[in-house]
């Protein structure tokens, strides 16, 4: 009974994702007569006839999105800037800022800590009309700052790796003092190489999220020149459905290298995480 439960939350998870392999290898004819009911609620009365395997595999979908569609492109780079520049802009930020909360005594360190632990668990929806009379007033409105810096500053890392650092042997601290070590070098040689796992799980989840963000994007960026991915796949996934298929592919591929690259900090970092709490 526990593998077949299993069997049937692997399946449900795994489905998702052959549907999208599957679309990007569908003729363009097929795909439509497959899904063409369901969207447009015309035929068959509004349902979708699915196949597991294509009748006639191509890799027209992913040559007409590669040579084709050069916005595909611009839209992918806008998704790597906003991605990349949000967890770089959090190792910066969060990681000092978490090494502070973990091992520096300062007052009004436990009320800080509270506060970054009560904006973390406040939902987006609560957050953006803070978030969009700020970038009003700094003027980065429509802009990928609009999204990046509200990311910089999440309050998720600072949680994450503050409860790695908390790990770090108070002993270890006290002997590099002793041997006349600086705050930042022992932040730098102790702390970063004994909170990796920490620093390495924050990262990889905000990267996933900042690669699949869209209620952000959909807010801040008004310019489709600004649009991530996730607001371009919305925008063709009627208009050309093999193009959204393949553009759906060729989208989980970056999240997935990071995240099978990342899986053994992140099992870490929540562990380490987990334990402290």
């Amino acid at each position: 009974m526990p593998v077949l439960i299993l069997g049937l939350l692997a399946f449900t998870v795994l489905w998702p994702l052959w549907f999208t392999v599957d679309g990007a290898l569908m003729a363009s004819d097929e795909l439509t007569a497959a899904l063409g009911p369901a969207l447009l609620d015309t035929a068959d009365g509004g349902y979708a006839v699915w196949t597991i395997l294509p009748s006639w595999p191509t890799l027209q979908p992913l040559a007409e999105l590669l040579l084709d569609t050069p916005q595909f492109f611009s839209v992918f780079w806008n998704t790597c800037l906003l991605a990349f520049a949000q967890i770089a802009g959090q190792l910066v930020v969060a990681a000092p800022a978490s090494w502070a909360f973990a091992k520096l005594r300062f007052a009004g360190r436990r009320f800080l800590l509270l506060g970054y632990i009560a904006l973390m668990v406040l939902p987006f929806q609560v957050l953006m009309v803070p978030n969009y009379l700020i970038a009003t007033r700094l003027g980065i409105y429509d802009t990928p700052l609009s999204v990046i810096l509200p990311g910089v500053f999440s309050a998720f890392p600072v949680f994450i790796m503050t409860r790695s650092f908390q790990d770090v042997p108070n002993e270890l601290l006290e002997a590099a003092k002793l041997d006349g070590a600086t705050a930042w070098q022992i932040f730098w040689k102790i702390g970063v190489p004994l909170g990796y796992a920490g620093i390495f799980a924050a990262l990889v989840l905000n990267f996933i999220e900042g690669w699949n963000a869209v209620e952000q994007p959909l807010l801040f960026l008004k310019s489709q020149s600004n649009w991530p991915l996730s607001m371009y796949m919305n925008d063709i996934v009627t208009d050309n459905l093999g193009i959204a298929m393949a553009a759906s592919l060729l989208s989980l591929i970056p999240a997935m290298l990071v995240f099978l690259y990342g899986q053994t900090y992140l099992e870490l970092g929540i562990q380490a995480g987990g334990i402290k709490a």
